[in-house]
């Protein structure tokens, strides 16, 4: 089976729930404080490896005390770790997290996450890369290497997953290297201009995305479910899955986890996406980010 290679993100989120966003100046009592691993790229190389695949992540952290945690519960995800380095000169990336009513909000410090170059991530990918992997990258790290290893991945001849999360604008000649892009509504607004409401926008933008260069496009749509566009140009809709929503942290990255790992099975889209779907919706039941990711075993269970 085809490996799953993640570059991206490591933080340790610092997440606390308020019965409201305080003002400007306003100190008010919250609840329920939890430490626990995340970023997006973590959070998507553990869905991929709890989901079956074999996920290699590349990344970087400090030499510090959340650095040490976090490299632990990502080898015990089951994710190879050799490949992230622990640099003495920054801290690790944290995310300060505020839930009210089921929502997020959240502050992020960078950290060692913008430390790495494109040609470190180069240098990894010649190593471990090969024809058919699945790469995976979000918005998190550094723009140039995140740009710089989407274009090698594409020519090494990976398969490749792009978040662009947060959303940036890409270069043109970005999306040729592009065989996936996943992406929620606002990032798509920003990403081709056009905000995704019901199914025609949907189409519209998923099309204007395939029109730059995407191979494929999945549109996610919170408690709308999800929309994909596939190379043959078939739309999939996926309804969202019935749960009961706890904190919606990992969700997405759940989901991107899953398009990847099933991917890496040799499931289509659509079936990418109803894996994506039934996971995400058992992480939004649970608190926290990496700790509410389910096992394969969960998700079958739960079709």
């Amino acid at each position: 089976m085809p490996k799953v290679i993640v570059f991206g993100s490591m933080n340790m989120d610092l997440s606390i729930d308020a019965p409201r966003v305080p003002a400007a100046g306003e100190t008010i009592s919250g609840f329920g404080f939890i430490t626990a691993a995340g970023g997006k790229g973590a959070n998507q190389a553990v869905a991929a490896a709890r989901l079956g695949a074999d996920v290699r992540m590349i990344a970087a952290v400090g030499a510090d005390g959340f650095g040490d945690e976090l490299v632990c519960g990502l080898e015990g995800s089951g994710t190879d770790v050799a490949l992230v380095r622990r640099l003495p000169d920054v801290t690790t990336g944290v995310a300060v997290i505020l839930r009210t009513g089921g929502e997020n909000r959240i502050v992020l410090h960078a950290g060692a996450n913008h430390a790495l170059s494109g040609s470190d991530v180069a240098d990894d990918l010649w190593r471990i890369g090969e024809k058919n992997d699945v790469f995976v990258t979000q918005g998190e790290c550094d723009p140039a290497a995140t740009e710089a290893a989407l274009r090698l991945a594409h020519k090494l001849g990976l398969f490749t997953i792009y978040n662009p999360a947060p959303a940036l604008p890409a270069p043109d000649d970005l999306w040729p290297c592009v065989d996936l892009v996943c992406l929620n509504e606002t990032e798509c607004q920003i990403m081709c201009g056009v905000l995704p409401t019901d199914d025609e926008s949907c189409l519209a933008a998923a099309s204007r995305l395939r029109e730059l260069g995407a191979g494929a496009v999945v549109i996610t749509l919170g408690a709308a479910g999800s929309f994909g566009l596939g190379p043959d140009g078939k739309p999939v809709r996926v309804p969202a899955a019935p749960t009961t929503v706890v904190d919606t942290t990992a969700a997405g990255d759940t989901y991107i986890g899953a398009l990847a790992a099933g991917r890496a099975r040799g499931f289509s889209l659509a079936e990418s996406m109803s894996w994506g779907t039934v996971a995400s919706a058992l992480a939004v039941s649970r608190l926290g980010a990496q700790p509410s990711i389910p096992t394969a075993e969960e998700v079958e269970a739960a079709r």
